[in-house]
């Protein structure tokens, strides 16, 4: 599960589909801010992203690779230069990886060769932090958090985990940059006698106190524990709806798209995908996405481009803000007044949005019960429930 956080005045969130490719050797590729060398392969992916850049904040390829990121910070000043985003990294780890642990190499690598970072918010204000990431796949998850070009990564051996903003591995490393603890000891973070612990060592974290104390990933984790052993989609759904436990985050900072994906270990078995596209999961549908052939483009949660003409690709960068919302946007931004101002019908509509989401998760859990799945209906999954969402809220 994934819920992504930014000020409601950065960017609107939109879910698009990228077929797999084939690129000529020696092809570039234009990432947000910088030109890296392309691969021969792309898989295909799913991504929630912000219109305004090319990576994403969370997604998943064919391969059943899920990966979302957070901002994190710590000691290591961050870099306004431009390099690669945490989210350019998200949708290269995903492009290029078909599994967890190889999506998490091709991040490592490409954070040693070009770097992180750059303005991180649609504005001439900088907004800029390090990641990290929770990368998943069928079999295995692991955690990979950064600070500058240095990273420490965690094998999720069982039970829950979550990240946050705030450093979260802390002795348990599985692997790590090669220069990891000369670095600490070089700038004083650490003695190299006592046990090394990366985020006590790398940020300001009290880690004895990190799962008790009342913050966003404290209570992620306790909800997520609450529920282990028995955790559902339904589970997650509602855990990312979560206000009181600041999850579901509103006001200046508020959650602009949402994430959750069942990831069956049968392979015979799809993996599923559902995306909200829209801020405040408490008001949103999760609507699925299954990988095959053919998928029908998701035209309706799609922002608009603007090409060369794109004020984040002039300079000096971001000069004008053009209007990026796609047609769910549009059409959810308008329901949400309309519930405000009227009770009763703001209501009804949330019932029916609730209802038409339960529907879409039975229609899942009997795909993965049966193991049937009819794949000229599931070309057009997520793009008939955007339809469906929106004949709600026109009405």
């Amino acid at each position: 599960m994934h819920n992504k956080l930014y000020p409601t005045y950065l960017f609107i969130s939109h879910v698009l589909h990228c077929p797999a490719a084939q690129h000529p050797p020696g092809a570039a590729l234009q990432c947000t801010y910088i030109e890296i060398e392309q691969v021969r392969h792309t898989y295909a992916v799913v991504l929630s992203r912000p219109s305004w850049l090319w990576g994403a904040e969370m997604g998943a390829n064919e391969h059943g690779v899920c990966i979302g990121n957070e901002a994190v910070w710590g000691r290591e000043e961050v870099c306004d230069d431009e390099a690669l985003l945490g989210m350019d990294l998200v949708r290269l780890g995903l492009e290029r990886a078909d599994t967890a642990e190889k999506a998490l190499t091709v991040i490592v690598d490409l954070l040693e060769k070009y770097g992180q970072g750059g303005n991180c918010m649609e504005s001439h204000m900088a907004f800029t932090y390090h990641n990290s990431f929770l990368i998943a796949d069928r079999k295995e998850a692991w955690v990979l958090e950064t600070s500058g070009k240095y990273w420490a990564a965690e094998k999720v051996e069982g039970g829950v985990r979550n990240i946050s903003n705030q450093l979260s591995i802390t002795t348990k490393i599985d692997r790590q940059h090669p220069e990891l603890k000369e670095y600490a000891k070089s700038k004083g973070w650490w003695d190299g006698e006592k046990e090394f612990d990366f985020a006590a060592t790398y940020s300001y974290v009290n880690t004895a106190r990190m799962t008790t104390s009342r913050g966003r990933y404290c209570e992620g984790y306790k909800l997520l524990n609450k529920h282990k052993g028995s955790i559902t989609s339904e589970t997650m759904m509602e855990i990312l709806r979560d206000k009181e436990s600041g999850i579901n985050m509103e006001g200046g900072f508020m959650t602009t798209g949402s994430m959750v994906s069942v990831l069956p270990q049968e392979t015979n078995l799809p993996c599923i995908h559902f995306f909200t596209g829209t801020p405040d999961p408490a008001r949103s549908v999760f609507k699925p996405f299954i990988f095959v052939p053919d998928v029908t483009q998701l035209l309706k949660t799609t922002s608009p481009t603007f090409g060369h003409d794109d004020p984040v690709k002039k300079q000096p960068r971001f000069q004008s803000k053009p209007d990026r919302r796609h047609e769910l946007y549009k059409k959810h931004e308008s329901a949400a007044v309309a519930m405000e101002a009227m009770k009763d019908k703001g209501k009804e509509m949330l019932q029916k949005i609730q209802m038409l989401e339960k529907s879409k998760i039975n229609e899942m859990e009997s795909i993965l019960e049966n193991g049937c799945l009819d794949t000229n209906q599931v070309v057009n999954l997520f793009s008939q429930c955007v339809e469906e969402e929106l004949k709600i809220y026109s009405s």
